[in-house]
């Protein structure tokens, strides 16, 4: 046991002497084994009967179509619809958002993912989305069955998706003139010999 301790003394003080003056931000890649031990500790932290626990929502359409639109609306900001994490926000954070479809994550028990997103994970971007109320756990859940369907997801699903994505002011109003354009008589129309209103 001395010579355990000792040992991981001996690779702390390593990896603290090898990051020293290093710079800290977040557009770094993380540092040897810095990712593997964050993941290990956090998967070692989750409460035995929750990581153990069965998702107690069924597996069926109905389901994904409800997680889907959730996801979309709630969850792509940093994920990306498709959960590749390569959005404007998930390669601005540190450490990096993961790709729902990777391996890695796909290997979680739907107990890990659930408290993932109910709990939030410490020193990272991921928010707890717990709202203790049994209607926030099944949207919880529902969330889980739809990560384990993120590598299945199809390109109809992903065009699908997009009306639920949230959209800035701007963006609304650029879709109302563009409705505009489109619904406006043709002699109306700027650029078609027509007069501009």
């Amino acid at each position: 046991m001395t010579w355990l301790a000792a040992g991981l003394a001996a690779g702390v003080i390593v990896a603290l002497t090898l990051s020293k003056g290093a710079g800290i931000g977040t557009r770094r890649d993380p540092f040897f084994l810095e990712a593997q031990v964050a993941r290990a500790s956090w998967r070692w932290l989750v409460p035995p009967a929750i990581r153990d626990t069965a998702n107690p929502v069924p597996d069926d359409p109905a389901v994904l179509t409800a997680a889907r639109e959730h996801w979309a609306d709630h969850c792509a900001s940093c994920h990306g619809n498709d959960g590749s994490g390569n959005t404007s926000l998930g390669r601005r954070v540190y450490p990096r958002v993961p790709d729902m479809r990777a391996a890695r994550t796909q290997r979680l028990t739907d107990g890990e993912l659930f408290y993932a997103i109910e709990q939030g994970i410490p020193w990272t971007a991921m928010p707890g989305w717990s709202t203790s109320t049994p209607e926030g756990q099944r949207e919880s859940w529902q969330l889980v069955r739809f990560i384990h369907h993120l590598p299945a997801i199809t390109p109809g699903e992903l065009r699908d998706m997009e009306r639920f994505n949230p959209k800035s002011p701007a963006d609304e109003q650029r879709e109302r003139d563009i409705d505009d354009f489109l619904n406006a008589p043709a002699k109306q129309r700027p650029g078609r010999g027509g007069r501009t209103p």
